[in-house]
C-alpha cells in the first residue's frame, strides 16, 4: 500500500469516529440543555477539548480491527471513540494535577473557566479553584462516558465484557503511573531508569497503544495468542514513542514539534535521559537548574551539554531503538498474520526514523 493509499485508509478510519463523537456530544448537547445553560456550556467546552486531536487511540483499534479481518466499522469506531474518551478524562485529570491551564495552543477545560470567572471579577486564585474544579467534573463525564460507547458498538455478552475489561486496565494502569509520576515530583532522591520505564509503561503505553490494539483484536474475533502478541507489540512501541517523545522535549525542532524545548526543563520532568543523568557526577553543576520556571534558554542549553556529555542523550536513543526493535519481534509471531505486519510496520519506521 502506498503513501496516498495509507492516508486515504487513516482518513477514512478518522471520518468514522468523528462521526460517532459528534452523534455522542449531539445526545449529550440535547439532554444537557434540560438541566440548564451552565451545564450545556460545560458539554460545549468538553467537547471543543475533545477536538483537535491526531485520534491516535481510536486508529490503533481500527487498525487492529480491520488488519484482523473485522468488517463492522461502525462497532470498530464506537470502541475507538471509547478509548478517545478516555483519552480525553486523563489529559483534563492531567492538567489538573500539573496546574496547566493551556492545552494545544489554546485554554484547556481548566484554563477556559478560569477565564469566565476572572471576567466576572473574581480574584485569580479563586478563579484558577473553580476552573480546575469544572475540570474534574468534565473529566468524569468523559471517563464514564467512555463505558458508554463499548455498550453503543453493539457488543454483546462476553465480547462486551471483554471489552470492558481491556478500557478498564487501561484506566486502572494509567492512575497508576500517574500515581507514581506524582510520587516522583516530590521524592528526595532522583528515580531510577528502570522506575521511569515502568511509570511510563503504565501511564502511557497501555491506554494509549496496548489496550487500543488488544480492543481491536478482541473485537475482530481474533485468538488469544494474536490478542496477547499485539498487546506485547503495543506496550514495546509506546515505550519507545514516549522515550522519543521525552527526547524531543529537551533536544526536538519546536517548528517541526509544535512543542517548546524549555518546558519539560523547567518543569521538572522526570525522564529517562534525566534520569541517566542523574547518576552522574556532572548532573550537580546543573541540578539547581532543572525544574526552575525562571529557567532561560542559556540554563537550558546548559542542562543539554550535560545530557550530552554524559551520554544521557545517546543512552536514551539506544533504547528507544532497542523498545521498537522488541516490538518488531512481537509483530513476526505466527500468531499475527501478515495483514497486521503490513499495518503497523510503518509505525515501528516512525519511532526509528525520529531518533535518527
Amino acid at each position: 500500500m502506498d503513501t496516498h493509499d495509507l492516508l486515504a485508509v487513516s482518513e477514512r478510519r478518522q471520518q468514522r469516529v468523528e462521526r460517532v463523537l459528534a452523534a455522542f456530544f449531539s445526545d449529550s448537547h440535547y439532554r444537557a440543555k434540560a438541566l440548564g445553560a451552565p451545564y450545556a456550556a460545560l458539554w460545549e467546552t468538553l467537547e471543543r477539548n475533545t477536538t483537535g486531536g491526531k485520534r491516535f487511540r481510536p486508529r490503533m483499534v481500527m487498525a487492529a480491527y480491520e488488519a484482523l479481518g473485522g468488517v463492522d466499522l461502525d462497532a470498530a469506531a464506537h470502541v475507538g471513540a471509547a478509548f478517545e474518551l478516555l483519552h480525553t478524562a486523563l489529559i483534563v485529570h492531567d492538567d489538573v494535577i500539573d496546574r496547566d491551564f493551556v492545552r494545544r495552543g489554546g485554554p484547556n477545560v481548566s484554563g477556559s473557566y478560569r477565564d469566565i470567572a476572572q471576567t466576572a471579577g473574581i480574584p485569580m486564585p479563586i478563579a484558577e479553584h473553580r476552573g480546575m474544579s469544572v475540570a474534574v467534573i468534565a473529566g468524569d463525564l468523559a471517563l464514564f462516558n467512555a463505558y458508554r460507547l463499548i455498550d453503543r458498538s453493539g457488543a454483546e455478552g462476553i465480547l462486551r465484557t471483554r471489552l470492558h475489561d481491556l478500557l478498564d486496565e487501561a484506566m486502572f494502569t494509567a492512575a497508576a503511573g500517574e500515581l507514581y509520576d506524582v510520587d516522583f515530583s516530590i521524592r528526595s532522591e532522583p528515580p531510577t531508569v528502570d522506575e521511569i520505564l515502568d511509570m511510563e509503561r503504565l501511564k502511557t503505553a497501555v491506554y494509549s497503544f496496548e489496550g487500543p490494539l488488544q480492543a481491536g483484536a478482541v473485537l475482530a474475533g481474533a485468538p488469544r495468542d494474536a490478542v496477547e502478541a499485539l498487546g506485547a507489540f503495543g506496550r514495546n512501541i509506546g515505550i519507545a514513542y514516549q522515550l522519543v517523545d521525552d527526547l524531543l522535549g529537551v533536544f526536538g525542532d519546536e517548528d517541526a514539534t509544535g512543542k517548546t524545548t524549555l518546558g519539560d526543563l523547567r518543569e521538572g520532568k522526570r525522564t529517562v535521559v534525566i534520569a541517566h543523568a542523574a547518576t552522574h557526577p556532572e548532573w550537580e553543576s546543573v541540578a539547581g537548574l532543572f525544574g526552575s520556571p525562571g529557567l532561560t534558554p542559556g540554563d537550558a542549553d546548559r542542562i543539554r551539554a550535560v545530557l550530552e556529555s554524559t551520554g544521557s542523550r545517546r543512552f536514551t536513543e539506544a533504547l528507544s531503538r532497542d523498545f521498537a526493535n522488541r516490538a518488531w519481534e512481537a509483530l513476526v509471531d505466527p500468531a499475527l498474520p501478515d495483514a497486521v505486519r503490513e499495518e503497523f510496520r510503518p509505525i515501528v519506521a516512525a519511532v526509528l526514523g525520529r531518533v535518527r
